[in-house]
């Protein structure tokens, strides 16, 4: 067979490898595009192209943004503060805290390491539901049953990221940090001017892990506010969704920002993520 002849063969080999490709993403995204166009419509308007479904239930038509305006007037947007602040600092904090204990784990030895290193393991691979009633227990003889620290402290220490963390820290060469012990350089700037800059794809995986956690909790944020004074997303949009269940395009509306803020954040990071989360699988 010539080359001439294997040639359209290839173009209509990818062609339907696109195609397929097109058809698999176009799954995915109509729930998500249907929920946008939900959102944009009037709540009188939501289902009217559904039952029977015709091509117009895929676009915004009419379009309004009354959704939108709605849900912030009924308070969405201090909702959505409340939970970008419980996020941002059990990130910030969980990169010290976890990074600080990937590397102790990656570069001394010390009795019982193998031990404690697999009781981490295990921890992130156990349901949350195995601990919350232990946790509440807790919490509640701490005193900080509807408080703020209740949402972050117990969220700041995770499994996998200080797997994540050690994985990547035990491939750095030794020899790094033998040299800077030598100039007598701590250990705590050789972590922070060594081995943090070499470990940028991690920080962002680890990051990215910290933030999605707690934007998506639901149970431990419902169980540690009794008083709901302080709601984060998940539990402001369960009880958004309770108290006003027939205003479809509003119920709409809260699930696109839900969801497409983590999204905003993931996208632009993605490639560092999985930089991250491959580097990290290299070596077990």
């Amino acid at each position: 067979m010539s080359a001439r002849d294997i040639a359209p063969k290839r173009a209509l080999g990818l062609g339907l490898k696109h195609l397929a490709y097109l058809v698999i993403a176009f799954i995915f995204v109509l729930p998500l595009w249907w929920a946008v166009v939900s959102s944009l419509r009037p709540n009188s308007a939501v289902f009217a192209d559904i039952f029977p479904f015709t091509p117009q239930a895929l676009l915004p038509s009419p379009l309004t943004f009354e959704a939108y305006t709605g849900v912030f007037e009924r308070g969405f947007g201090q909702i959505i503060a409340n939970t970008m602040l419980v996020a941002l600092v059990t990130m910030v904090a969980g990169l010290l805290v976890n990074g600080a204990a990937g590397f102790a784990f990656a570069m001394f030895e010390f009795k019982g390491k193998k031990v404690i290193l697999s009781a981490v393991i295990i921890s992130f691979m156990l349901p949350f539901e195995a601990i919350a009633l232990p946790l509440y227990t807790v919490t509640q003889q701490l005193g900080w049953l509807d408080n703020i620290a209740a949402l972050i402290v117990p969220s700041v220490a995770n499994g996998l990221a200080v797997f994540l963390f050690y994985q990547f820290f035990s491939q750095v060469p030794k020899d790094y940090a033998e040299a800077a012990r030598l100039d007598g350089v701590s250990w705590l700037n050789i972590l922070m001017r060594i081995y943090v800059p070499l470990s940028l794809p991690t920080c962002i995986s680890a990051a990215l892990l910290l933030f999605i956690f707690q934007w998506e909790a639901f149970l431990w944020p419902l169980l540690a506010m009794p008083s709901q004074q302080f709601k984060v997303i998940q539990v402001g949009m369960a009880a958004f969704q309770q108290q006003y269940q027939t205003i479809w395009n509003q119920l709409f509306a809260v699930s696109v920002i839900t969801a497409l803020i983590p999204i905003a954040l993931l996208m632009p990071l993605q490639r560092y993520y999985v930089q991250g989360l491959a580097g990290a699988g290299i070596k077990g």
